[in-house]
């Protein structure tokens, strides 16, 4: 799981939070379906909005993928009632700060202002669910900036292009085959007509829900939510089926020759998600080998071997359907990436072997919770923790998490390495540098 690193003593047992994470939230349904979760935290007049909306890459199909991504650009294109950007303006006007973002599971929009403020956020965002303009000459010119977004962060770099390749090659049924960004020809080929309907049927209240955290009245929030997105009408949609990744049967291998510096390695096993009773150890286990310069992976590569330039494990167990554990490295200049890659699985090998100490595991645990904890101080994270729990199941599951950390034994996480990171498991993506002006396959 991805966790924000806090400086705190970690070779002691962790002492068990006082309080329910949750304990100051509450939850409130609109009729057309529309949930309002609201975090009490009255440190500071400061509050953050966010919407999440229940569709993104994995939600899209062949020859239509990057609709959710594009549509996130597009939210930002205008109403009748507020013209191209002026949604961000006002927030800025008020001392706010907006953005959004897209997974392969949902979209969020959010802001974050002043808590008497907040009024601004329900506002504004109540009309672009329903009133968003799709003007003609908007949508071809955000098409023409999301392809340059998608030229530059994938196909100019070389490990994010890999990484792209090697998660649609470990996954052939599930739709988390698509990039969230799309692919270039689809992204050139979606229509205005197109990006309107998806618009539609997913951009409604009972395919979203609300998560206000900060200094904030549920009772007052509630009332402007009802004025403004109570209104607006559900929609009717079919049932829709996410096709089963099937368990893999043999290693798959690519590689990618591309211009680069050095040689790196990208390998994804397939792993269960939260609230999966494997995936609290999954979560140690990615501490142990990759959370910081004491780690198995950094000593072992990049400190004692000198074999990488930097190594390191993942594990995002927050997605709604069972993703990867990845493991990856850039080899150092003068390395065999293949004497890289056995590196990799000789760290990996070592835990199968032999138990990792109590006093190991325990650092593990300690540094997972401190950082999940102290996470909880900022509005904008305790609402981004708690719409994330929500996607998976329902926030309330907040509490289960560090209850499941805090169980992990060393037995546990080695049943884990065992089960899940084994070569008939596995994807690996190599990345061959060559020269400027030298093409593949050359």
């Amino acid at each position: 799981m991805f966790y924000i690193f806090i400086a705190v003593s970690l070779l002691v047992p962790s002492v068990s939070y006082a309080l329910s994470l949750t304990s100051s939230t509450k939850e409130f349904t609109l009729k057309n379906g529309l949930k309002v979760i609201v975090v009490e935290d009255h440190k500071a007049p400061l509050a953050t909005f966010q919407i999440w909306y229940r569709v993104g890459s994995m939600n899209e199909s062949s020859g239509s993928t990057g609709m959710s991504h594009l549509l996130e650009h597009m939210m930002f294109k205008g109403t009748p009632k507020y013209g191209s950007k002026q949604f961000s303006n006002i927030i800025q006007r008020n001392g706010g700060t907006d953005n959004a973002f897209t997974t392969k599971d949902y979209t969020t929009y959010f802001q974050s202002l002043a808590s008497d403020r907040i009024g601004l956020s329900i506002e504004l965002e109540a009309d672009r669910m329903n009133n968003l303009l799709l003007a003609p000459k908007e949508f071809e010119s955000e098409k023409k900036v999301v392809r340059e977004e998608r030229r530059m962060r994938y196909e100019d770099d070389p490990q994010s292009a890999l990484y792209e390749d090697v998660v649609s090659t470990a996954f052939k049924a599930h739709s988390y085959h698509w990039p969230v960004i799309g692919w270039m020809s689809d992204i050139a080929a979606i229509g205005r007509d197109d990006l309107r309907k998806y618009y539609r049927e997913h951009y409604s209240p009972d395919n979203a829900y609300i998560v206000i955290a900060g200094d904030v009245n549920p009772g007052a929030v509630l009332e402007k939510v009802q004025k403004e997105f109570g209104a607006i009408a559900p929609v009717k949609r079919g049932k829709s089926t996410i096709t089963a990744e099937p368990a893999q049967q043999g290693e798959r291998r690519i590689y990618l020759r591309k211009e680069a510096e050095l040689p790196y390695v990208l390998i994804a096993y397939h792993v269960p998600n939260f609230p999966h009773n494997d995936n609290f150890a999954l979560d140690v286990l990615s501490a142990i080998l990759s959370d910081g310069r004491s780690s198995r992976l950094y000593k072992g590569l990049v400190y004692e071997k000198r074999l990488a330039l930097n190594a390191s494990a993942e594990y995002n167990n927050l997605y709604k359907d069972p993703f990867l554990f990845t493991l990856g490295a850039t080899a150092a200049p003068g390395k065999n990436i293949e004497t890289v890659e056995k590196a990799l699985y000789d760290e990996v090998d070592r835990i199968k072997k032999d138990l990792p100490s109590e006093r190991e595991v325990q650092k593990a645990k300690n540094q997972i919770e401190a950082s999940f904890i102290f996470a909880q101080d900022s509005n904008y994270s305790r609402a981004l923790y708690t719409g994330m729990f929500e996607m998976m199941g329902g926030w309330r599951l907040m509490d289960t998490y560090l209850e499941g950390i805090r169980k992990v034994k060393p037995e546990d996480v080695q049943a884990a390495a065992l089960k899940y990171l084994n070569d008939d498991n596995k994807t690996v993506g190599i990345l061959v540098p060559i020269k400027a002006g030298v093409k593949s396959g050359k």
